[in-house]
């Protein structure tokens, strides 16, 4: 790796919601899209868990 790689902008491994959109490429936005859609899923298997878990406490409750 030379030390001119050095210079170049880093990809931002996270989203800030809001942020400006019009300096990004196409590939910039799609990857963006990507990473959101993953942190979508992930939140949703974390609400699922955590759905599951209330709903056997309630249950136990219950009976």
């Amino acid at each position: 790796m030379s030390h001119f790689d050095d210079d170049r902008p880093k990809k931002p491994t996270a989203h800030d919601v809001g942020s400006d959109l019009s300096m990004m490429s196409v590939e910039e936005l799609n990857d963006r899209i990507a990473l959101l859609q993953g942190e979508i899923a992930r939140l949703e298997a974390e609400i699922l868990k955590k759905s599951a878990g209330r709903k056997a406490a309630e249950d136990l409750f219950r009976s």
